[in-house]
């Protein structure tokens, strides 16, 4: 099983009437004011998986600061997910920006939906600081078995529209303050499994794992066979993060990185697979 936990996908209303979102959302306009910015909808994921052969892709929702704006999207994530033969992965976004309350009301009626996990998390594009009540509620959305995904920044390298989502000390934070709740870092997490030599920082991200998403992106070809390295095959997955780049070129490059078999499976699906149940069909 192929699985990509890293694509974007938005409802049809927002693609044909972009610009008026761009107003409407900064963070929004920040990352697709540009005409030329992809937008997709969830038939242009499965045909994209199609022709990948990725058997599963999970769907983050977007960081939108509106509630209501963000409760829409998640409408649409999940609809699209209960349609898609379960080839569509339900992972709604929180309205960090509306308090501990207003997410944990979101998170329950997601679940009752069917939302397998929350994304992608962006509390500096929203202006939330996850410590105290919200953290908590965090936590409690996610629980044991539900996923939370980060976009963490690079504290380092080159700026791009979009780079600030979760600064890296924060977010190694959370992940060491709240070592049972299952956690993904999008883009290699900021670059946290590279501090996995650290015997401490090793031991915190027991319950982590790292995503590939934007990888050629940020980083050199190496960077697979190194992130496995450091922070074992068993705590990385593939995202490609659709549409921003092509599902089957960011697969290829995972496959040509030199990783042995077993590894690789990991990689490619069989760790989310076990994170979501999604072997057992639970």
């Amino acid at each position: 099983m192929i699985v990509d936990v890293h694509t974007h996908v938005f409802p049809p209303e927002v693609i044909a009437d972009r610009d008026r979102y761009v107003a409407q959302d900064a963070t929004f306009g920040l990352l697709y004011s540009d005409p030329k910015a992809k937008l997709a909808t969830a038939d242009d994921l499965l045909h994209s998986m199609q022709t990948s052969g990725i058997d599963v892709s999970v769907a983050l929702g977007f960081a939108w600061r509106d509630e209501a704006l963000c409760r829409a999207h998640n409408d649409y994530l999940l609809d699209v997910a209960s349609r898609s033969a379960e080839r569509i992965v339900a992972f709604p976004t929180l309205p960090l920006a509306s308090g501990p309350d207003a997410v944990v009301t979101e998170a329950e009626r997601c679940v009752a939906a069917g939302a397998r996990g929350f994304g992608e998390l962006r509390p500096d594009s929203v202006g939330a600081c996850i410590d105290g009540a919200l953290a908590e509620a965090l936590a409690h959305a996610a629980g044991a078995t539900r996923p939370l995904l980060f976009h963490v920044s690079e504290p380092v390298g080159h700026t791009y529209p979009g780079k600030e989502g979760f600064a890296l000390a924060d977010f190694y934070a959370f992940v060491a303050a709240h070592p049972e709740t299952p956690i993904i870092g999008a883009h290699w997490g900021g670059g946290l499994p590279f501090y996995a030599l650290m015997p401490e920082v090793k031991a915190a991200l027991a319950n982590t794992c790292f995503d590939t998403a934007a990888s050629s992106l940020l980083y050199g070809p190496e960077v697979y066979k190194r992130g496995v390295a450091l922070a074992a095959a068993e705590h990385i997955v593939f995202g490609s993060d659709f549409p921003l780049l092509s599902q089957s070129r960011s697969m290829r490059r995972i496959e040509d990185a030199g990783l042995d078999v077993a590894g690789l499976a990991l990689v490619l699906g069989g760790n989310v697979a076990r994170l979501l149940g999604l072997e057992s069909g639970e």
